[in-house]
């Protein structure tokens, strides 16, 4: 009796050490049901995997839902930029007309020149 506690005091620190997921039994993911015999473990084993997979499509929709908002944020952000980089483009445009209509009227004007100089 003696010897049955000082053994399980002993191996009880080295079993605090081991990492609580080591310890699990269960570990996540798809099992084959099929190997079970009794209709209870089939059962418990189908409703895992169907625990397992529910969770993962949250875990991905989460996870896309996430990628998508920030796709949408960067979007808008270009079309942010996209519309200023127009009006830029624009008063650009307006500008070298302005220019050009400039340079037009000072060419078509003939500068005045001496109709009657020192002979």
């Amino acid at each position: 009796m003696i010897s049955r506690i000082v053994v399980a005091l002993l191996l009880l620190p080295s079993c605090l050490l081991i990492p609580a997921k080591a310890r699990a039994q269960d570990v996540p993911g798809i099992e084959i049901c099929t190997v079970e015999k009794t209709m209870e473990r089939r059962t418990s084993c189908l409703q895992s995997n169907v625990d397992f997979l529910q969770k993962t499509v949250t875990k991905l929709t989460a996870d896309y839902q996430q990628k998508l908002d920030a796709a949408n944020r960067q979007i808008e952000s270009l079309k942010a930029t996209s519309a200023g980089l127009q009006r830029s483009f624009d008063e650009l445009q307006t500008a070298q007309k302005k220019l050009t209509e400039d340079v037009r009227k000072k060419t078509d004007t003939p500068a005045a020149a001496p109709k009657d100089g020192p002979k």
